[in-house]
């Protein structure tokens, strides 16, 4: 008898055995990695522990990912370099400025790897002053641009972007004006105002010498946005600029202008807030200026990010950039983080968008310089620098939660959505999956997040974000 149960006993240990061997096996190399903000448990970006996969999901909240359900390629996501960026960036130590700008843009395990950047094609309102690459003495002009210089740009911007550029090379680049030289606009000034149309074809070329001269020092300009803010002449610098003068631009004078000199570089219209789809769309429908465009960018100072999907639906050959967004100062980690994550970084990539650009990318403990008469004296940059002292802000955050991981050329993939769980799904060049998930209520959810046979189980508190890749 004690034999019998002795066999009985090792056939069911053998089996039990056997059965955990099988399932340790079937999950062997099935880990996700996770990379976490809760900003109330003051856990800012860490990597955790990883997730070990499952066969089954523990939750009630399942994340289904679909990846043969593809939608846009992703360019990048980054800030705005503007002047007094750079400005601040000169003025650390070589040693310093070095570590921060690879912490930035570096592309390895142990930085961010910004992938993505915005210029001002002269002054923006976070310059010291205004001015543009051909400004004159009242009563002249220059419609060759025989005097265009790049100007004050070589003395900050350029440099930092040459280093910049040593880190990491593939970086893209989107220039997007501010204002013309205000000897081309109906009121000499450069605040406000209209492009006159005799001088159309001058400003066409203005650009034309931008992308030109940039290329001369090294840098690329990968796409160019027609008109920061159109819409809003009441910044120093600005422009209005209503979506008829954007067509007319384009399609007689900016167009033509670069398949004259060969330019290879995007068109990309709008750049203003998505409370006006209709401005892309009326455009757009120009058939003689849609041939020279590439795209449509967005700001959400206004409207709600679901206006890029209905951009995307009229016209769906033609592509989708988010290009600003500001923190103001003195910022608030819980509300911003929450706020910009759900957004931006999942509401815009979940409505076409190819790139998600924070604005700018450091500011001072002072938030200056800025222009006066319009200036932005509360802008808050991703991080602060004060000399060497380095303070990491919430835009930072938003954008490392993607950038380490969503590099140029992923492609966002399907996933559900469900309430009070916002999320966003890529596969990368590399060919792993990419997750993004937020928890926007009020309580700590649990999830499980499911693709083909294995599940990974987790959950957040409220308020918080992770990244999982596997």
């Amino acid at each position: 008898m004690t034999d019998i149960l002795l066999k009985r006993l090792k056939k069911t240990l053998f089996l039990g055995l056997s059965f955990f061997s099988v399932s340790v096996f079937a999950q062997k190399g099935k880990m996700a990695e996770a990379w976490l903000t809760d900003p109330k448990a003051e856990v800012l970006f860490k990597k955790q522990a990883s997730v070990l996969a499952s066969q089954h999901a523990s939750a009630a909240n399942i994340i289904e990912i679909n990846p043969n359900k593809r939608y846009q390629t992703i360019d990048g996501f980054g800030y705005t370099l503007t002047g007094g960026s750079a400005g601040h960036l000169l003025k650390m130590s070589p040693q310093a400025r070095k570590k921060l700008l690879e912490e930035l843009f570096a592309f390895d395990k142990e930085n961010i790897g910004t992938s993505y950047l915005r210029l001002s094609v002269g002054a923006s309102d976070l310059n010291d002053f205004v001015f543009s690459y051909d400004d004159l003495p009242d009563g002249e002009t220059d419609v060759e641009m025989k005097k265009f210089d790049l100007g004050q740009d070589k003395k900050d911007v350029i440099p930092v972007l040459k280093e910049i550029l040593t880190i990491n090379p593939k970086i893209k680049l989107m220039g997007s004006p501010w204002s013309p030289p205000k000897w081309m606009k109906t009121n000499n000034d450069t605040r406000g105002g209209s492009l006159k149309p005799e001088f159309y074809d001058a400003y066409a070329l203005y650009l034309v010498k931008y992308i030109q001269e940039m290329a001369k020092e090294g840098v690329i300009i990968d796409a160019l946005t027609v008109q920061n803010e159109p819409l809003h002449p009441g910044n120093n610098p600005s422009l209005l600029m209503l979506a008829k003068d954007q067509a007319e631009f384009v399609k007689n004078h900016l167009g033509p202008a670069f398949q004259k000199h060969k330019v290879k570089t995007k068109v990309i219209i709008y750049d203003h807030n998505a409370d006006k789809p209709e401005y892309p769309i009326e455009i757009l429908n120009d058939p003689n200026a849609k041939k020279y465009i590439d795209g449509s960018a967005f700001h959400l100072y206004g409207g709600t990010i679901d206006a890029l999907s209905k951009v995307k639906e009229a016209h769906p050959d033609k592509n989708l950039y988010f290009t600003e967004q500001w923190f103001g100062a003195p910022g608030n980690l819980h509300r911003d983080f929450v706020n910009h994550i759900q957004n931006l970084t999942i509401g815009a990539t979940r409505n076409w968008s190819k790139t998600v650009l924070e604005w700018n990318i450091t500011s001072n403990s002072e938030l200056t310089p800025f222009t006066d008469r319009g200036g932005c004296s509360k802008c808050l940059g991703a991080v602060t620098v004060d000399g060497d002292v380095v303070k990491r802000n919430p835009a930072y955050y938003t954008v490392a939660q993607a950038a380490k991981f969503v590099r140029p050329g992923s492609v966002r993939i399907e996933s559900n959505l469900i309430d009070g769980l916002p999320n966003v799904a890529f596969k990368t060049p590399s060919g792993k999956i990419v997750i993004i998930v937020l928890n926007n209520s009020k309580e700590k959810r649990d999830f499980s997040v499911k693709n083909k046979n294995a599940v990974y189980n987790s959950s957040l508190n409220a308020g918080a974000a992770v990244s999982l890749i596997f």
